[in-house]
């Protein structure tokens, strides 16, 4: 019978289990609608506006200045790794760490490289091997287009004053609830709309109307367009987060509930095995007598 006990203290366990994991998936699937209408709404925006800088930023003249599209020669990089703060998400936080670390390992071994760390996960492995610069696990508290602002702004002001040379995000970008891409994007120097160079200078097919000024326009749009591309991304990674928990929860709720059943299976047997055991000990102890 202790064994009995023993598989029913199991089945109650896996039972709780199930109620929880149950519970995380549900409360992951009503904020993944949230964050994917957010991203699905914000994306084209974010898109059109990055190629509209890219375009004008290209057929900028000689004397007007655009720090931000600096091309420099890369001796050091910054990495902005974007993960999340909490884990029970499957290979989510997993696949930016790993990634990051092959990305650095595959193209800037020879490289001075530091890491910006967005999300707990991921500041709690790299900064073991990488110098973590700084960390923003608060963001994921209260995601607005302002407190990310802040961060960008950070991230644009080490460009400019040339600390680093490169900077590239990595970040999960949301598909569908049970896909993330993981994804690697430059972030700084802005990378320019190739086009037909004509007299050493680049020809872009598209012909804009400005009003005031080009320059004024480019310059006005700089800091927004790269403020709304690290707000995408961290919006990206927000939805594929939730996205994942969910997947990860469904499936790990699926799991419990085979596993509950096999146990299930057991204990009957394993009752059904001690209650013939009694009977053929009572029906052993009555031929006794009778002989």
């Amino acid at each position: 019978m202790a064994n009995l006990k023993e598989i029913r203290n199991r089945i109650t366990s896996i039972g709780s289990t199930m109620q929880i994991t149950s519970a995380m998936k549900m409360v992951s699937a009503a904020k993944l609608k949230k964050a994917q209408d957010a991203i699905t709404k914000m994306r084209p925006y974010a898109n059109k506006l990055t190629e509209l800088l890219q375009s004008l930023s290209a057929t900028l003249e000689d004397d007007i200045e655009n720090v931000y599209a600096e091309q420099r020669i890369v001796s050091k990089v910054l990495i902005v790794a974007i993960t999340s703060n909490r884990g029970l998400c499957g290979g989510f936080n997993s696949a930016v760490i790993k990634g990051s670390i092959k990305h650095i390992e595959d193209n800037y071994s020879d490289k001075q490289v530091d890491i910006l760390s967005i999300g707990k996960k991921g500041y709690d492995i790299l900064s073991k091997n990488f110098n973590v610069i700084e960390k923003h696990n608060e963001i994921f508290d209260d995601l607005t287009f302002n407190n990310v602002a802040v961060i960008a702004e950070s991230i644009m002001d080490l460009f400019a004053k040339g600390k680093y040379d490169k900077i590239e995000l990595v970040y999960n970008r949301f598909k569908n609830a049970a896909t993330q891409i993981l994804t690697y994007e430059q972030f700084l120097p802005i990378e320019l709309i190739e086009g037909v160079e004509v007299e050493g200078k680049m020809n872009v097919s598209i012909d804009y109307i400005f009003e005031p000024n080009k320059a004024e326009i480019v310059l006005q749009l700089i800091p927004k367009s790269l403020k709304t591309q690290l707000y995408k991304a961290l919006r990206d990674s927000y939805a594929s987060e939730h996205g994942a928990r969910m997947t990860a929860m469904h499936k790990a709720t699926d799991n419990a509930t085979e596993l509950r059943d096999e146990l299930k299976l057991s204990y009957n047997k394993a009752r059904q095995a001690a209650i013939t055991n009694e009977i053929l000990e009572i029906v052993g102890g009555a031929e006794a007598l009778n002989n």
